[in-house]
């Protein structure tokens, strides 16, 4: 396939967003080790890190990691004489107003786009023909975010969505690589087989027990045998070990709902704790809805996992769609409350992971009619 045939597909992706738009409204935080996340409580809290800036990332601190074992981390340098690190709770309210505005700087002149979260999109560009010319493109789009947000982005250009994506997180902070149809092989071979979307550590663990650890190794399995592995998915692995998507780049893929969850560092049935991590997590999925387009949804979902492993889904559908935050939390708390007492929970058993899930999500904004 020549260059000026090929698709030209941008992943971009900001860079330590949360933290990033901290620091763009705190100037006091610049230059700093910033942490978003949960209270650490000097070292005793509960919850996790949302993000942290590059500069914390070098005290060994990352997104996901108990709030905890950062704050230790960033002990850990303060007495080294490094800076000391800042912990901050966050504003997601903030965080979805600038997203909104730099999704409409990377949608205005593609020929597709699509949010892939509240920090990140696929940009479609392939009318511009060469990948000198979305070069070009891609500098622009980044020099206009920095210029009216005084944010920074990294930004992968390849023939598809998949090259693009691991391409926008090869060079990090303010990236730009540029991976042309020739290149893609060469580019994703020496990597880890982890930078392959959908490798989680239980896909990684398994490939490792075979003997296989960057992608040049998976290439060279047949599919039949990756699929014997790993049931269907294993064609699909084949396929992308060797840069191959045909996905669009489209913003009328709909998705049914959007959730998240997240696993507690120690098993508890703590009230306050645990609704505290609800909150933060229908904040998430509010937010996620909101940075996607979504105007309403129907149902609200929450599971509750106890320390036996046992995982129960509750669902409330209200009569009324739901449009605000507010209304969402009202719903979850519905839902997670009987989970902290006998009426869901007769064993009072330690609450290990809890999740909450929008369903039946519509873009369009509820009616005067529905709401009444």
């Amino acid at each position: 396939m020549t260059e000026a045939a090929s698709r030209i597909v941008m992943h971009v992706d900001m860079d330590a967003f949360y933290a990033a738009v901290e620091e763009r409204y705190s100037p006091e935080l610049r230059g700093k080790p910033v942490v978003v996340g949960a209270d650490p409580k000097d070292g005793h809290g509960r919850g996790v890190v949302t993000t942290a800036n590059y500069l914390a990332r070098k005290y060994g601190i990352g997104s996901a990691m108990p709030i905890s074992r950062a704050w230790r981390l960033a002990d850990a340098a303060r007495r080294r004489g490094e800076p000391e690190a800042i912990f901050v709770r966050g504003d997601h309210g903030l965080y979805r107003d600038v997203s909104k505005r730099i999704m409409e700087i990377l949608a205005g002149d593609a020929d597709a786009f699509q949010a892939g979260s509240i920090d990140e999109a696929y940009v479609e560009v392939s009318s511009l023909r060469t990948f000198e010319a979305a070069a070009d493109y891609a500098r622009e789009l980044k020099a206009e975010i920095r210029a009216r947000e005084e944010l920074t982005c990294s930004i992968g250009v390849a023939p598809n969505k998949l090259v693009a994506k691991v391409a926008s997180d090869f060079e990090k902070p303010d990236g730009l690589t540029i991976v042309r149809p020739d290149e893609v092989q060469g580019f994703l071979d020496p990597m880890s087989a982890r930078v392959i979307p959908g490798v989680g550590p239980k896909a990684e663990a398994l490939l490792r027990g075979h003997g296989i650890r960057t992608v040049r190794e998976l290439r060279a399995i047949e599919p039949e045998q990756l699929t014997a592995w790993m049931g269907r998915w294993g064609a699909e692995l084949a396929a992308k070990a060797r840069g191959i998507s045909d996905g669009p780049v489209s913003s009328h893929h709909e998705r049914k709902s959007i959730g998240e969850q997240t696993t507690f560092e120690q098993d508890t049935l703590e009230a306050g704790f645990i609704l505290e991590r609800a909150q933060t997590l229908t904040s998430d999925v509010f937010q996620g809805l909101v940075s996607r387009g979504f105007k309403s949804f129907r149902t609200i979902a929450v599971t509750v996992r106890f320390s036996n492993f046992t995982t129960l889904t509750r669902s409330h559908t209200p009569k009324s769609p739901v449009t605000t935050e507010d209304e969402m939390w009202v719903g979850v708390l519905r839902l997670l409350l009987p989970f902290l007492d006998r009426r869901e929970n007769p064993k009072l058993r330690p609450i290990r992971l809890i999740g909450v899930r929008a369903e039946r999500l519509a873009r369009e904004q509820a009616t005067r009619a529905e709401k009444d």
